[in-house]
């Protein structure tokens, strides 16, 4: 466990903005997860990275407590060199939050969710496969799977850090989701496309096993949707 903080430095002004401006963000996400059903009660958490004191950290759900009574003051701010800002316990998964933070360099972002299909699938223990083109928004050609470890433990958090090396989600085995990105809207917008993916993946599965996308297909999507979305216009 990070240790405590007893004496908190002031945050500047322009510091103070962009946490408070960030922790809401959280909050109102943390919030959609819950009216979609992707998390239930205290299930699941969330974390947006953010420096603090010359000090790399994140800003992450507190222990234990439901999406309906958070506000944007619960949120704890766990600095990576150890240092902890907050009236709460952060999630008892900060480990993988950190793990993922500290090898992907670019990701601003990560949401867990026990998402009824992906924690299904996870169930199976089985990855999601490149049966639809759509399974490029993770960064590649599949979803893998990390082995089942107890949550909030060092194992699962080395497990998930290597599966996020090369991918922007990942399903924990008998558990849920985990998905990041440069901003909380496109983790989001992960979250909310992979679990879609296994849902329509488990469907085909009931009627038989789908036709896979090999891997020169994959390649061609993962290199469009590099260029894919809404240009500036000149």
């Amino acid at each position: 466990m990070p240790r405590l903080s007893e004496n908190a430095q002031v945050l500047s002004a322009q510091q103070q903005t962009a946490g408070q401006q960030l922790r809401e963000a959280a909050v109102a996400a943390c919030q959609r997860l819950d009216q979609l059903g992707l998390n239930r009660g205290s299930t699941g958490n969330l974390s947006v990275r953010q420096a603090r004191d010359g000090e790399d950290g994140m800003w992450i759900t507190p222990t234990g407590m439901g999406a309906e009574a958070l506000s944007a003051s619960d949120l704890v701010w766990l600095g990576f060199q150890g240092t902890v800002h907050g009236r709460w316990r952060p999630s008892s998964e900060w480990h993988f939050h950190q793990a993922i933070y500290l090898a992907r360099p670019d990701l601003q972002a990560v949401v867990h969710t026990h998402s009824t299909h992906a924690a299904a699938l996870a169930c199976l223990r089985r990855p999601l496969p490149a049966f639809h083109y759509m399974v490029a928004i993770a960064g590649g050609d599949d979803v893998p799977l990390v082995p089942y470890h107890l949550f909030g433990t060092q194992a699962l958090s080395e497990a998930v850090a290597g599966a996020m090396q090369q991918r922007d989600a990942c399903l924990l085995a008998n558990h849920g989701l985990v998905a990041a990105g440069p901003t909380l809207s496109k983790a989001m917008k992960v979250v909310l496309e992979v679990e879609s993916l296994c849902e329509v993946y488990l469907k085909a599965l009931a009627v038989g096993e789908p036709q896979l996308l090999n891997q020169a297909q994959m390649a061609e999507v993962i290199e469009k949707f590099k260029a894919y979305g809404q240009p500036r216009r000149v």
